[in-house]
């Protein structure tokens, strides 16, 4: 019964790690972009806000998934390899987006988050979620 107790405790703990990441993952993503992210999703109904920030959380996501499923040593080492994969993958992340912004006219922040539907939001997307799976087999 003690390790069932030490397995709940572990799985939340991993679970707590990968909110923790997916918020920092939010708010770079919300850093690089005009304005603030949240309310121009939730209040502007900016589509093109949101598939930003929807491939940032499921790449993260795909991360986090991996760095738990290839996490092992002790509790304490998995979770140190979780944080650390995942905070690199986050600032993976980051770096696509800055590299995106200097390879393309304009400010790409701009055109994400500009009225009306914008082709930006959809590569950004794409390379968002390519740099999560990138990430992600790097780590297994």
């Amino acid at each position: 019964m003690e390790d069932f107790f030490t397995e709940v405790a572990g799985g939340f703990l991993y679970g707590a790690v990968g909110i923790i990441l997916l918020v920092v993952g939010f708010l770079l993503i919300d850093l690089l972009t005009p304005g603030k992210l949240g309310h121009q999703i939730i209040h502007d109904r900016n589509r093109s806000a949101g598939i930003i920030a929807a491939a940032g959380l499921i790449a993260v996501g795909g991360i986090v998934t991996t760095a738990i499923a290839s996490a092992d040593g002790s509790l304490g080492e998995g979770l140190a390899e979780t944080a650390g994969y995942g905070g690199v993958g986050v600032l993976m992340l980051g770096l696509a987006f800055g590299v995106i912004d200097l390879i393309t006219p304009g400010k790409l922040g701009d055109f994400v988050v500009g009225e009306g539907e914008q082709p930006a939001a959809w590569m950004t997307a794409a390379a968002l979620l390519s740099v999560g799976a990138i990430v992600a087999a790097a780590i297994s």
